[in-house]
């Protein structure tokens, strides 16, 4: 649909100027600007902002080599920036925002010195921002706000945080994970059978008299035979 639009826009605009009697209202760097008589020879840019335009930028708009400016803000456009877009040498103005384009901002575009205004505002955007080289370097944060995933300069969000790997563990560190948290369930089992066992002889000791007595019995007989043994070892020396 995209490219559909470009021709019949192209075609219209083509009867316009060799008719030299419309006025056109164009919009431009963020203004926009009415055009009228023999003036209209002279334009040298596209808007179709605010058109519902879907599907994907044509390629072939990057052979407008002559175009000053190109807005296409406020649409339903997907896909990514066309690299192409390096070859508009004479482009001033290019506005992309509040469509759902997604991937990197091309590094190509860096080569489009004469670029003034330059807007991806609310897209899908994603990777690190040209920024600080040539023209990209006079392009406010504005000019990028709206795409979570983009990163760096103008922008406060870190590309460092963004690109950071998760470290892999080695395989010695998994074991030795694995071996503390193994002797952690053992030490912790052990204790809550000892507990266990324990309450269960006081329990059986407290209800039945009989094996109460023979504990004591047993008791007494252990504690007196540790006695003369004790006492026995003892005397020799």
């Amino acid at each position: 649909m995209m490219e559909e639009v470009v021709e019949e826009v192209a075609f219209l605009f083509t009867i316009q100027i060799s008719n030299g009697k419309d006025e056109v209202e164009f919009t431009t760097k963020g203004c926009s600007y009415n055009y009228e008589g023999h003036i209209l020879n002279n334009m040298s840019g596209i808007d179709l902002s605010c058109n519902k335009l879907t599907g994907l930028i044509p390629p072939e708009m990057g052979n407008l080599s002559e175009i000053h400016s190109l807005n296409l803000s406020h649409n339903n456009l997907t896909g990514s920036i066309p690299s192409t877009f390096s070859s508009l040498k004479q482009i001033e103005s290019l506005d992309l925002s509040f469509n759902n384009l997604n991937g990197a901002i091309p590094p190509q575009l860096v080569e489009l010195n004469s670029l003034e205004v330059f807007s991806v505002a609310h897209n899908n955007l994603s990777g690190t921002i040209p920024y600080g080289k040539a023209q990209f370097g006079t392009f406010e944060k504005s000019s990028y706000e709206g795409n979570p995933l983009l990163c760096g300069p103008p922008l406060d969000k870190s590309c460092k945080e963004t690109n950071s790997e998760p470290k892999v563990p080695n395989s010695s560190d998994e074991e030795k994970e694995c071996n503390s948290i193994d002797m952690d369930i053992f030490h912790i089992s052990f204790v809550v059978t000892y507990v266990i066992v324990l309450l269960s002889i006081v329990a059986v000791l407290y209800i039945n008299p009989y094996w109460r007595r023979a504990w004591f019995y047993l008791v007494e007989r252990c504690v007196t035979n540790c006695y003369y043994f004790i006492m026995e070892i003892l005397s020799r020396f």
